[in-house]
């Protein structure tokens, strides 16, 4: 039997890594041994308490030395006698003022601000201090990140915050589930409360330590607000006291009509009023409950009258009014509220009025409220008007609200981007964003500055990224998918930094310092987030996913039609949103004049924004040449070939990295090779169908090497026509007469005699595991069960896509599996037999005939 390409099983001469580690492996570096007289014997941590950051920075100190290089450290906790260092070569590790206190001060060390650190390995000893313990930290994993890259250079210099709000959101439920995660379980919450077992939480917060974030909101926005009883309390603490050794806060989600909800342990009133005094008692009561318990708490975040959330506005409420009510208590501890800019109500959004837009929700709401809000208060801004889609213009808000504090929300998760089945760097559309000068005042004000707090001189700003970590060993559920956890950290610390200098820092301390490697995962990386734009939703269109269901698969007819606002305006001759003042929404005003003059004409609307700002008609030119509708065809063809690169790249470093991360994701590029060619039918076959204009290159919808299952002889199996008609080649499957026999679809090959690959699109539905046998006039060429893992013999591998599922024949479930090197005989028969399960019926879309490497 071959052994299909999607379900590939390798064994590899290095040892096997489950990627839980991630950057933090610590591996041995070649000739560790060298080194050894130049590495400090000692490591002076100047603070003896356990729960201190300076204690965990000399522990880890000790345990990344010694793992890279084999070399015992001695760790004295404290420090030495007044006056004097030790006389051995020593690692001191702690803050500037104990090092003070210590040994006297030092003249060299620039000015450190919150969570600023010095670095100095010049001299007998290295020198790690921080301006605060949280510092102290983020500078010895500076140091080890270092030595762990093979680098032992001498160094000198002061690291400072950009920004001083570093959290990420986790988007967890209290029942352990996690809103678009799709790495497993939730790593804080199950059955309604805290988990007894926290050891993942303290994993996860010494990764975020090494990234330098400094808060987590563990719950998800549309929160529960049974998180607020007394026992869910306790266990919030709990999660602190783990997160405390790592610098690491706790900041939770409200829901914010909490006080007339049932909130076992607390009174329960019959308004959420912001301006009752009794609801402002009842959100006092809960705050003092909490810092009682968590002294160092880092605030909240807020979601309200968003997507049909409750809110201040259900009371003619302002929302400054309502971010009042939970920044008053938290201004006497300290704390912060992260009042989100998401607020649009999908309900009164009608498709028919030219004028009506989603996009100008943000500015409309906030813009009247700018210097209302208190100055703890921050507004929580996704980094583009619609959410989280592969391309978008910045925000606007940003430059619109001066008098307000602000921080962008980007999302690591890829909720809209292949939920981590695609592979997708997410930190160039970041670092885009960021560099966008919105040119506030005709004056130089770049996203990054804003958020900062730089450009418009506010005291708080920052970052939030929208984590999703799971119980999966990799975390985000791909390791590749770990680089964009990395990137945000990096970025938010310093947003200047070259994204593919971060991702070979990722890729030498996640993998190896191969430069081979190296090189491979900096190109696939960097080619990626084009790639998945072109197959998704090329020129500013959006991501053409099915926005009413899974946010995965391809389904452009759920964009339109609809109340949410993520509109395409697609009919059979022309589509985009007009955006401009002149003839359309209006969002292309909201931005500052040089920007909104450049939006506002077509001719210098850059061509990747072309649909999100202008109407135009399929056959418009670009400034490229060719038509919109050409682009499409082509661009999608581009997309989903560079996505079969990916394969033959990753197969190539075989051996040279572990044999299980190497397998699991060398499983995840095959499937999203495939997925990739669901993605470029569905969109090109739509619009195509739509607007009735051939492609010039005569691909679409014409491909020669497909079998159609419909056009085979079957027995037990018979047509079934797909909804959406687009997630079907030739718009129809066949599916099994019953969900309890077995269906054959057999059909004699009139192709030369030689060798193919044998490719076959089925659909692998949610609630069964069809199982299927592919023979060539009765030699079994494979067989697999379509249940989301690769089975290999008797075997079934531990590697799970964990993309959202669905229940349909549709552009989410279809998957494509191919067996390659099949050698067949002009005139062999054919035959797939499938088994349903459950309630899948063994679906089939086609099969393809390829010459080997080639793709249909």
């Amino acid at each position: 039997m071959l052994i299909p390409l999607l379900l590939l099983a390798c064994s590899g001469l290095t040892t096997a890594e489950n990627g839980l580690a991630g950057w933090l492996r610590y591996a041995p570096i070649p000739g560790a041994a060298h080194h050894h007289g130049s590495l400090p014997s000692h490591v002076v941590a100047l603070n003896d308490s356990t729960i201190s950051p300076v204690y965990t920075a000399g522990q880890e100190l000790e345990r990344g030395i010694r793992s890279i290089f084999g070399k015992s450290c001695n760790v004295h906790y404290g420090h030495f006698p007044h006056g004097h260092l030790p006389g051995f070569s020593s690692v001191v590790v702690g803050t500037l003022e104990a090092y003070s206190d210590a040994y006297g001060d030092l003249t060299d060390v620039p000015e450190l601000i919150e969570g600023g650190f010095w670095l100095s390995t010049k001299g007998q000893h290295v020198q790690i201090l921080g301006q605060n313990e949280r510092g102290t930290l983020y500078g010895a994993f500076e140091y080890l990140s270092m030595l762990a890259q093979g680098n032992t250079t001498e160094v000198a210099y002061a690291a400072n915050p950009d920004a001083p709000i570093r959290w990420t959101n986790e988007w967890d439920n209290m029942d352990g589930s996690i809103e678009r995660g799709f790495a497993g379980e939730s790593i804080f919450f199950a059955d309604g409360g805290i988990v007894g077992n926290l050891t993942r939480a303290a994993e996860y917060a010494r990764l975020l330590a090494s990234i330098r974030i400094n808060a987590v909101v563990v719950n998800n926005v549309n929160a529960n607000a049974t998180l607020l009883s007394p026992q869910n309390l306790d266990g919030l603490a709990r999660i602190a006291d783990v997160f405390r050794p790592y610098g690491v806060q706790v900041g939770i989600s409200l829901y914010f009509s909490s006080p007339a909800s049932a909130v076992p342990g607390r009174a329960s009133l019959t308004t959420f009023d912001p301006l009752d005094d009794t609801v402002k008692s009842w959100w006092g009561n809960v705050t003092r409950d909490i810092y009682q318990r968590i002294p160092d708490f880092a605030g909240y975040l807020v979601k309200a009258n968003s997507e049909g959330q409750p809110g201040p506005l259900t009371y003619n409420r302002t929302l400054a009014e309502g971010a009042a009510l939970f920044s008053k208590p938290l201004q006497p501890y300290g704390g912060i509220v992260m009042f989100r800019a998401f607020v649009y109500d999908y309900q009164t959004l009608n498709e028919s009025d030219w004028t009506a837009d989603r996009a100008n929700a943000a500015v409309d709401y906030f813009r009247p409220l700018d210097g209302e809000f208190d100055n703890n208060v921050v507004i929580q801004i996704k980094y583009g008007p619609i959410d989280f889609q592969v391309r978008e213009p910045a925000s606007p808000l940003f430059a619109d609200i001066p008098n307000s504090n602000t921080a962008i929300e980007l999302q690591i998760t890829q909720e809209y981007l292949g939920q981590q089945c695609h592979l997708l760097y997410w930190a160039p559309l970041w670092k885009e964003i960021l560099d966008t000068d919105l040119r506030a005042d005709n004056k130089a004000s770049y996203v990054k500055d804003i958020v900062s707090g730089q450009r418009f001189n506010k005291p708080l700003g920052g970052y939030a990224g929208v984590s999703n970590v799971g119980m999966n060993d990799t975390w985000l559920g791909s390791h590749l998918s770990m680089s964009n956890l990395y990137a945000f950290g990096r970025l938010a610390w310093n947003p200047s930094q070259d994204v593919v200098d971060i991702l070979q820092d990722w890729t030498r301390l996640t993998f190896t310092l191969d430069t081979s490697v190296i090189d491979t995962i900096t190109q696939m990386s960097m080619e990626s987030w084009p790639a998945y734009e072109n197959y998704s939703g090329n020129l500013g269109i959006q991501t053409l996913t099915d926005i009413l269901y899974t946010h995965y698969g391809p389904n452009p007819q759920s964009q339109d039609g609809n109340s949410w606002g993520q509109w395409t305006r697609a009919d059979g001759f022309s589509i985009g949103m007009d955006r401009t003042v002149s003839n359309g929404t209006g969002f292309a005003g909201q931005y500052p004049d040089e920007v909104a003059q450049m939006y506002e004409d077509i001719a210098t609307t850059p061509d990747n924004l072309l649909l999100w700002f202008h109407h135009v008609n399929y056959t418009h030119v670009l400034k490229s040449g060719v038509s919109v509708i050409q682009d499409f065809y082509d661009q999608h063809y581009a997309g989903a070939q560079t996505a079969q690169t990916f394969v033959t790249a990753w197969n190539s470093l075989k051996g040279k990295i572990d044999d299980e991360r190497w397998t699991d994701q060398l499983f995840r590029q095959v499937y999203q090779a495939g997925h990739s060619i669901v993605w470029r039918d569905a969109i090109t076959n739509f619009y195509h169908n739509l607007s009735g204009i051939p492609d010039e290159a005569g691909r679409v919808g014409n491909y020669p090497s497909r079998i159609e299952a419909e056009s085979m002889t079957l027995d037990g199996y018979k047509l079934y026509e797909v909804s959406p008609f687009e997630a079907a080649s030739n718009y129809t499957a066949i599916v099994t007469s019953s969900n309890t026999t077995a269906g054959t679809a057999s059909t004699a090959l009139d192709y030369d005699s030689g060798t193919y690959d044998i490719a076959v699109n089925y659909y692998d539905m949610d609630g069964g595991a069809s199982h299927y046998v592919l023979s060539i006039s009765d030699e079994v060429v494979g067989e697999w069960t379509s249940n989301f893992k690769p089975h290999i013999g008797n075997q079934t591998a531990p590697r799970v896509l964990g993309h959202a599922q669905s229940s349909y024949v549709d552009g989410h479930s279809a998957i494509r599996i191919t067996f390659s090197d099949v050698t067949i005989v002009k005139g062999d028969t054919l035959k797939i037999v499938g088994t349903p399960d459950g309630n899948e019926p063994a679906p089939l879309d086609y099969v393809s005939v390829l010459k080997p490497g080639m793709i249909d």
